[in-house]
């Protein structure tokens, strides 16, 4: 009987100080997310078959824009709001333009990478690359070995060929530029009239162009992204 008393007494107290502990981090969890919200666009969900399309028209034309806007070529670390942020407009890198036109689609892709990588960070380069013992929302979707295995695994991977054909207006497309310097790029649908290809907006260094580069460089990645709960087999 006294035994039983005893178990019954730890029992509580195991519920108690298990109660003690996680309620003041629920309750700063609950506080700390009244103060991080940011408003946003819109997150845009699930993009039908016969809609897919329109959609990458949409990111062409989107990219197409992007060529419009004076941007200084700037890889340094910015802190940034989450969700919704982004570096001063006046510059950014070669990501921040696939950021930008995806963004204005109403994808936020600094919040779909981030959340991938809080829950599947092993599957990121971030540690073994960078270093890194966690992840990181200012940084992490800025970087093109992120984007690669974010669009590998929430959209599309397709053949990375030789064949100026297998790529269409609205499809992502990284390189190797040499020395394992990586690069993004956004392929629209606008040609070449020397080569007869679609063109690429990207920025290498001299702000966002719409350039014939498809095949300048080590292709290293081509997909299809979306949004948010979309997942082609």
């Amino acid at each position: 009987m006294r035994s039983g008393r005893k178990v019954l007494r730890r029992v509580r107290w195991t519920r108690m100080v298990f109660r003690a502990r996680t309620t003041p981090v629920v309750l700063c969890l609950s506080i700390v997310s009244m103060f991080t919200v940011r408003p946003c666009l819109p997150q845009t969900s699930r993009v039908g078959p016969s809609n897919q399309q329109a959609f990458l028209e949409k990111l062409s034309a989107a990219a197409i824009e992007r060529t419009h806007h004076a941007v200084r070529y700037d890889p340094q670390y910015v802190r940034i709001p989450y969700p919704g942020g982004d570096v001063p407009a006046g510059t950014g890198v070669c990501s921040d333009e696939v950021i930008r036109a995806y963004r204005a689609l109403g994808i936020d892709l600094q919040k779909e990478v981030h959340e991938d990588i809080v829950a599947n960070f092993s599957a990121y380069p971030n540690q073994r690359r960078w270093l890194l013992a966690h992840p990181d929302s200012n940084i992490d979707h800025r970087r093109v070995p992120n984007l690669m295995v974010f669009f590998g695994r929430k959209g599309t991977s397709l053949p990375a060929t030789t064949r100026a054909e297998d790529y269409q207006p609205g499809e992502l497309v990284t390189w190797d530029l040499g020395g394992g310097v990586p690069h993004i790029g956004i392929v629209v649908d606008r040609k070449s009239a020397a080569s007869g290809r679609y063109m690429v907006v990207h920025n290498i260094g001299a702000g966002p162009k719409m350039e014939d580069v498809l095949f300048s460089w080590k292709i290293t990645g081509h997909y299809r992204y979306f949004g948010p709960e979309h997942r082609q087999k």
